[in-house]
């Protein structure tokens, strides 16, 4: 595979002839970027690996809307958080999941998955995640795990800088409490 420079994969993107090709570098280069930042919201392996199909296929059809105002990389983890969303929110109504008790919906997820390999400690720091508004959690995922710049944050999920701060130094402060809780 050639070197992955993002400008030049987006004007093989905009042309027919090069779309497919290119298109089979942004699933290589993203795959697994993106299937952890799932896999951190829905926790399940299966959930993930399908939600991580639905975002591509979501990208696919909707090349054409891509204008690049954006970066790509922003766009894809903007589809793929859209599709976690509406997939945590389609599973709070299938299950009659009270927004407070989501958390624990999601850990009994975790548990129950057979690829979950934590330990106590991976256990009780997924608790104290998911004890996190959705807001913080999600920011928390996107600067802790993938160290996402605040400024790209910013675009895929429509707030600002300075508000992605602060959700993310009250998310750290909540996650510091809950693990020195009960030291």
């Amino acid at each position: 595979m050639r070197q992955y420079i993002e400008e030049d994969v987006v004007k093989r993107l905009r042309d027919p002839k090069t779309q497919r090709d290119a298109f089979g570098e942004v699933v290589a280069v993203y795959s697994e970027k993106l299937y952890w930042q799932i896999r951190k919201m829905v926790l399940g392996h299966e959930d993930a690996n399908d939600l991580l199909q639905n975002t591509f296929l979501k990208a696919w059809a909707n090349l054409d809307s891509f204008r690049g105002e954006a970066k790509l990389s922003t766009w894809m983890y903007k589809i793929a958080v859209n599709e976690c969303i509406t997939f945590l929110n389609r599973q709070r109504a299938i299950n009659s999941v009270p927004l407070d008790d989501t958390d624990v919906y999601l850990l009994d997820t975790l548990k129950a998955d057979e690829y979950f390999d934590g330990d106590k400690i991976e256990e009780k720091l997924q608790k104290a995640i998911l004890s996190l508004p959705e807001k913080q959690r999600l920011v928390f995922t996107l600067k802790y795990y993938d160290d996402m710049k605040y400024d790209d944050m910013s675009e895929v999920l429509g707030t600002s800088v300075g508000a992605l701060k602060a959700s993310y130094h009250h998310a750290v402060k909540k996650i510091e409490a809950f693990l020195t809780n009960d030291i």
